[in-house]
């Protein structure tokens, strides 16, 4: 990683983010990488900024550098609060996931338009009753998640991919599991049976705490096996995992400097009227 640097009280500002491993933005020429506090205790990592077609990107490794933080220890409420506090607007969250259809086989990319939550346990709100971090007791917010996804982000990742040659899978259901075990065959096979399209481990509660920002979010999900219902044999492996991820990280890399370059400057999206009308104590 080129041009690193370490951050200062005045942290240079980023309109974009992602977040994702640090093969996302090993390519990048000049890197800075800056170190944010955040109320709700440290993210996980620095975050390393650069520009992508004149635009300034923030990339935060969701699982910390060397894929330290398993998914149910990630601190998903800093995250998305650092890259908020550095003018991050609209956010790309690149996942593995499991295939739930015998026809979303390793290297599909799903841009799914839905997810259901099936951890437990995880901070997924930051109106929860407690003080705001400048003290003030907060208002009751309830946020609309009829539709979780930015449909701006979804339509630029969806014509990247194509721009890409990769057809990525226009639309699906996201489920996604507490981690950091793999499903057992019942509970693939019941994933399968509501219509779901793969599963994952990190994609809630990231959607829902950026639409409490108010931010644009939109997950790229890379299928990396075919999950323990669909497949024969012993079921999937994390070195499998790692190991088909590994191997389309680059062309994932492509869709996703091509989509940010994509994105919108000016934003009216569902995400960028989201707490419209609300007392949410949040500035800007």
């Amino acid at each position: 990683m080129a041009g690193t640097s370490s951050g200062t009280t005045s942290p240079p500002a980023a309109e974009l983010g992602v977040i994702g491993g640090s093969g996302l933005y090993a390519l990048l020429d000049d890197v800075t990488e800056v170190a944010v506090q955040t109320p709700y205790g440290p993210p996980s990592d620095s975050l390393f900024l650069g520009e992508i077609a004149g635009r300034r990107v923030a990339f935060l490794p969701r699982h910390g550098r060397g894929h330290s933080l398993p998914p149910h220890r990630i601190n998903y409420r800093a995250n998305l609060w650092a890259l908020r506090s550095l003018g991050v607007r609209q956010v790309l969250g690149p996942c593995a996931v499991g295939g739930l259809r015998a026809e979303y086989g390793p290297g599909t990319l799903v841009v799914p338009d839905q997810f259901v939550d099936r951890t437990s346990g995880r901070p997924q709100t930051y109106y929860d009753g407690l003080p705001l971090p400048d003290g003030r007791l907060p208002e009751v917010v309830h946020v609309s998640m009829a539709d979780p996804y930015c449909p701006d982000g979804r339509s630029s990742v969806l014509a990247a991919a194509r721009g890409c040659a990769w057809e990525p899978v226009d639309g699906g259901t996201l489920v996604v599991i507490e981690g950091p075990r793999f499903s057992t065959r019942a509970e693939s096979r019941w994933f399968t049976a509501n219509g779901w399209s793969v599963v994952g481990m990190t994609g809630h509660p990231e959607a829902v705490l950026a639409r409490e920002l108010g931010l644009c979010y939109t997950s790229l999900a890379l299928v990396t096996d075919l999950d323990a219902g669909v497949e024969t044999g012993e079921g999937v492996t994390h070195a499998e995992v790692l190991e088909v991820f590994s191997r389309n990280v680059g062309r994932l890399r492509t869709v996703l400097f091509k989509a940010l370059e994509a994105l919108p400057a000016d934003r009216d999206c569902i995400c960028s009227h989201a707490l419209d009308g609300l007392a949410t104590g949040l500035d800007g």
